[in-house]
């Protein structure tokens, strides 16, 4: 790999090859290169990204491939394939590196999922993978990990043509692990908590989930906590004591999620909550 190491992609801001890498969950990292990134190499691993900015070229299953700035990578373990700039200018994208036998988990025995070509604009997988590589910042929490893995299979699956199998929901299963995600938002649960707590097998209880209440299990708790924060904040409680009272890793995390939700952040949502209590009391 022709790159300069750094792990700040600010310390970079100048260099023409550059890899940054996610702190923790599943292995994500964002590059820019220029010319010849990689020879051709194999990976036991899917590797699933989104082209950032410039030309992602590569050879792969005997052809020449290239990718655009939001158009979506998909390389299947074992494939052999190269890297480099399609234009002559440098591109940039992002990555995540997924084993089979976490995409087996949720497949449970049905053959993995290939998209043809390494190449897609399916809006479903391209949702689910810019998702999944929004903040390369911030660790994932195990049920964030696992959710993503749920997610990831069920796209890639429908992009390849191959749906997952649907049925009737289990409703019961669904209400007692809404139940155990309300009662433990301050800790972190995963989907084996949620299995025990429900009594259901994890990954059909992650899809029934989402099917029945409009939302994924992690999601579920992530709306919680913020409903949480925001009922601190409105009686005037800081930032920092609300991220942490709230069941987030910290400020960062907590604002990240407040401004996807809410469409701006905890510090303004705070300041328009303030002038409208002090105008209501005029």
């Amino acid at each position: 790999m022709a790159s300069t190491m750094v792990r700040d992609r600010r310390m970079a801001a100048g260099a023409d090859n550059w890899v940054f890498r996610s702190s923790g969950g599943i292995d994500r990292l964002e590059a820019r290169f220029t010319g010849v990134a990689f020879a051709p190499h194999r990976h036991d691993t899917y590797a699933i990204g989104v082209t950032v900015a410039g030309v992602q070229s590569f050879d792969y299953r005997g052809a020449s491939r290239h990718s655009l700035p939001g158009q979506i990578v998909v390389l299947h373990p074992d494939e052999l394939h190269d890297g480099r700039a399609g234009d002559g200018l440098p591109f940039q994208y992002k990555t995540a590196y997924v084993a089979p036998a976490d995409i087996q988990k949720v497949l449970d025995g049905r053959p993995l999922p290939f998209v043809k070509g390494g190449v897609s604009d399916d809006p479903g997988l391209h949702r689910v993978v810019c998702d999944l590589l929004d903040d390369l910042d911030s660790p994932m929490e195990d049920l964030e990990r696992e959710q993503a893995i749920t997610d990831l299979t069920a796209a890639l699956s429908q992009a390849s043509g191959a749906d997952l199998p649907t049925g009737v929901q289990n409703h019961a299963a669904v209400l007692r692990a809404r139940d155990f995600i309300e009662a433990n938002l301050d800790c972190a649960p995963t989907l084996a908590d949620l299995e025990q707590a429900a009594q259901y097998d994890r990954w059909r209880l992650s899809r029934d989930f989402r099917a029945l209440l409009g939302a994924s299990p992690y999601r579920y708790l992530i709306f919680r906590r913020l409903d949480r924060a925001r009922g601190m904040m409105s009686r005037g409680a800081g930032l920092a004591e609300v991220a942490q009272a709230a069941g987030f890793a910290d400020q960062s995390h907590f604002t990240r999620h407040f401004k996807k939700a809410y469409g701006m952040t905890p510090k303004v949502w705070a300041a328009m909550h303030r002038r409208s209590r002090s105008a209501r009391a005029v």
